[in-house]
């Protein structure tokens, strides 16, 4: 492992400001993490990506899979590029599971007046959920759910990992309910929605799972805000050092440990 001090003699100048007025939390901040790389901490958390969550069965297969992807191979911080994916796709699963769950004049599960045709071409009205327009809400879940999945997959970051395991846990918690309406789990844990079976099934179990508090949608929507956190705090820590102490923008840090294994 080298470092290109650029030009300056030693390590000294690093720490030239921190007596002047002008020093900022950026001095103390690299302090704290000059001295958790020399006590070793930095070591222990990279050994601790590797050991086994609290996982379900089923979700484990995420973290266990990146793991095995990356086995003999040094660990990375994730890139910029990569935690954006994340964040606009947990973005979009948040605002398609909350569509699921509004109330009041905006809920998809609001009965209404609905008009078909029968057979001799005569119109009928009648009260009822708007199947069209809650299949349409559903079909947006699951895709933004499984780009949710696509997205994860990508990260190195346990944090990440973790959440979307958890999401993961509670889509297999609820399988048997999903399977009623027509949403399957395949095995690389992506849903799919039958139109057939959607439009045929009971949309009063179609609206316990995805409407009100508690409900399978709520816990999915939870777990993507989570996930977005996540991934916001994995790109605050892509800062680095510049020559004058304060930070930079580069997403680089990683590469500092990954002669550490």
């Amino acid at each position: 492992m080298s470092i290109n001090i650029q030009a300056k003699q030693d390590y000294s100048y690093l720490f030239g400001s921190l007596g002047s007025s002008g020093s900022s939390m950026g001095n103390l901040n690299f302090l704290s993490d000059y001295a958790s790389i020399k006590n070793g901490s930095y070591l222990k958390l990279m050994k601790a990506y590797y050991s086994e969550g609290s996982t379900s069965k089923q979700a484990s297969s995420i973290v266990n899979s990146k793991k095995n992807s990356m086995s003999g191979n040094s660990v990375s911080a994730d890139s910029s590029k990569t935690l954006a994916k994340v964040q606009s796709s947990t973005d979009k699963l948040k605002e398609s599971a909350d569509a699921l769950l509004a109330t009041g004049k905006d809920s998809l599960f609001a009965e209404k007046e609905i008009t078909t045709v029968d057979d001799d071409g005569k119109k009928v009205t009648t009260k009822g959920y708007d199947k069209d327009a809650i299949y349409s809400a559903v079909s947006d879940f699951v895709k933004n759910y499984n780009s949710v999945l696509d997205a994860s997959d990508d990260v190195n970051s346990s944090t990440i990992l973790n959440r979307t395991a958890s999401m993961v846990s509670a889509t297999a918690a609820n399988e048997k309910l999903l399977s009623s309406v027509g949403i399957t789990i395949g095995k690389d844990n992506s849903l799919s929605v039958d139109k057939e079976t959607f439009m045929n099934a009971d949309m009063n179990t179609v609206k316990s799972l995805f409407n009100g508090n508690y409900s399978y949608g709520y816990r999915v929507s939870a777990q993507a805000s989570m996930i977005n956190f996540a991934a916001d705090n994995e790109a605050a820590k892509s800062n680095t050092y510049g020559g004058n102490g304060s930070y930079t923008n580069n997403y680089t840090s990683g590469n500092i440990f990954n002669s550490i294994f």
